[in-house]
């Protein structure tokens, strides 16, 4: 039986919830919102709501959004012709921030990972394959995680790049192996960009 109201269980529970948030944290945050001015709360929970009712994901890259179409999809100034392949929105924003990218993204949502039953078809692989031919682009940079899944799927999307005879790119300097973008400073990132690598064509 729980030492706590019914309601503030229901508040640690949604807290526990959340990505790498146990159950210590989940009580800590619970008890913060309890403390809080009554107004800075009803700011807070007015916010979250807005979050899911207004923001989206893009519908030609996957950014997050608030209208169909992010800003940089929006944006003339960007090249098209050069299009940065990440895994998550997220992997986005950092490099964003590094504030030297000028190209475009694709966000694939995700890796091939056959063990959580996680396959191509799962990922917006064929929107991407569409806006090559479409949008006339001249190179794609494989901006995946070093690690299993991500070499898995850098290793795929090239295979399946190379017939359409464009430039494929890796970024390789900087990002250790194994090593997650999340986790790389802004100067790693910049770097590891700027030093792409070519993707080798098989025979």
């Amino acid at each position: 039986m729980s030492a706590y109201t019914k309601s503030m269980q229901e508040l640690i529970d949604c807290f526990k919830k959340m990505p790498g948030i146990g159950a210590k944290t989940a009580e800590r945050m619970a008890f913060y919102v309890l403390k809080s001015p009554a107004d800075e709360m009803v700011k807070f929970s007015s916010v979250i709501r807005k979050v899911k009712e207004e923001v989206r994901f893009c519908k030609i890259c996957g950014n997050l959004s608030e209208t169909e179409t992010c800003s940089i999809c929006n944006d003339p100034r960007r090249d098209k012709t050069i299009v940065c392949v990440v895994e998550e929105p997220t992997d986005l924003i950092l490099i964003e921030k590094s504030g030297r990218y000028k190209g475009a993204y694709h966000v694939l949502f995700g890796v091939i990972s056959p063990l959580e039953g996680i396959g191509p078809e799962e990922l917006r692989i064929k929107e991407l394959i569409t806006r090559i031919k479409e949008d006339k682009v001249k190179e794609i940079i494989l901006a995946m995680d070093s690690n299993a899944e991500g070499e898995t799927t850098a290793l795929y999307l090239s295979e399946a790049i190379q017939p359409l005879k464009i430039k494929i790119s890796r970024i390789a300097y900087g990002i250790p192996v194994g090593g997650n973008l999340e986790y790389a400073d802004q100067a790693t990132l910049i770097r590891a960009i700027e030093g792409r690598l070519p993707v080798s064509n098989r025979t």
